[in-house]
């Protein structure tokens, strides 16, 4: 049943919308969208000047600590202390903060600094400093690079990676998992550790980081279209199949001996509401089946009966979008990418490329380098 969703009416106070939420196709929105833009602006990214509840995602990679110059006086990089860069970028993230939806997400890139022949612990040093600033740290990163400059140490290992912090600060953050995989075309969840080749370029800004950290992060994070009334962003609406991945030999197996004792999709469902919870170790911390209906129960049992250990097999069933949630208010906006140092302009390009709108912002934005001077 649907049922009518509350908004927040910006002219006349909170009332309730007569739209009534549902499921639609990202097209019955997409003819009422123009093209993706890009907005790149010369300011601060601890003071944008953005409006607030205006972006979805920040992905973004601030000057490493004592890394370089950049020859403004404002900028962050060269505090004389860890302690000082790690303040500069709590105040990014409590403009970020500002700027950001209720539901939104921060992918941070960061490196550490040795100093004084030791790592500083920069990435952890923000980690813990925004926990306590109220913020959730959802995952740690790791790039792992394939190649790297060399480097003249003769008595440590080259350093070959460096964080992307993901952070949230509402639990209802925006996630898609299922984009994600569909990006690396893999079917389990791929893992916190991303293994990507730097990118090196001609241009006028040192420190460029790879396309491929801005599509993974706008695929896990940013959704594609968002209610300008509501703020809601749309979700990715889901069911569980019975297809299994036929390269696995214990799935085809699975799928041979259903077929062979003629299970129904009933059965397979039953498995699925079922879960693992009667299998091994299980049983000690799920009873999903004591939640389950009779008949749930004994279509589980008769399936089990048919499959043996081969049961589990269809917990792990493909899934299939059928449609993405529609709040009812047909106030189509796409979503929204921020980069605040946005430097050549990989953020936004990237962001364009995956029909987002974005939003650039730098000390001294280079609109000459070609990657920036063509979004415009």
């Amino acid at each position: 049943m649907q049922e009518p969703v509350k908004t927040q009416d910006r002219a006349n106070g909170d009332k309730t919308n007569l739209g009534l939420a549902g499921v639609s196709g990202l097209d019955s929105w997409s003819a009422k969208l123009p093209a993706p833009s890009t907005l790149v602006v010369t300011g601060d990214a601890r003071d944008t000047g953005l409006d607030a509840n205006s972006v979805d995602i920040v992905v973004t990679s601030p000057p490493y600590w004592q890394k370089r110059d950049y020859e403004h006086p404002d900028q962050i990089g060269l505090e004389p202390t860890p302690e000082g860069f790690v303040s500069s970028i709590m105040d990014c993230l409590a403009e970020w903060r500002r700027v950001l939806r209720p539901t939104g997400s921060v992918f941070l890139n960061i490196g550490d600094t040795y100093f004084k022949r030791s790592l500083v612990g920069i990435p952890g040093r923000i980690e813990a400093a925004a926990v306590d600033a109220g913020w959730s740290i959802r995952n740690r990163i790791i790039w792992a690079k394939t190649g790297g400059m060399p480097e003249p140490a003769k008595n440590r290992l080259a350093n070959r990676h460096e964080y992307i912090i993901h952070l949230t600060y509402k639990p209802t953050y925006y996630y898609d998992l299922q984009a994600y995989q569909e990006h690396l075309n893999v079917s389990a969840n791929p893992g916190d550790v991303w293994t990507i080749e730097p990118e090196r370029d001609m241009s006028a800004h040192l420190a460029p980081y790879p396309r491929e950290i801005v599509r993974r992060a706008i695929s896990l994070a940013c959704p594609p279209q968002v209610c300008l009334a509501c703020g809601k962003p749309r979700r990715r609406v889901v069911e569980r199949t019975d297809q299994l991945d036929p390269s696995r030999p214990q799935a085809r197996r699975a799928m041979e001996l259903a077929k062979q004792h003629s299970l129904t999709p009933e059965h397979i469902r039953a498995i699925q509401a079922t879960g693992v919870s009667d299998v091994g170790k299980a049983t000690k911390f799920q009873n999903g089946t004591g939640r389950n209906s009779q008949e749930v129960q004994r279509l589980a049992a008769e399936a089990k009966a048919a499959l043996g250990g081969y049961f589990r097999e269809f917990t792990f069933a493909k899934r299939e979008t059928v449609g993405w949630t529609d709040c009812g208010h047909n106030s189509a906006a796409r979503g929204v990418v921020l980069d605040p140092f946005v430097g050549t302009g990989t953020t936004p390009k990237i962001a364009m490329e995956m029909e987002r709108d974005a939003i650039g912002v730098d000390l001294k934005p280079l609109t000459g380098e070609p990657s920036l001077s063509a979004l415009f």
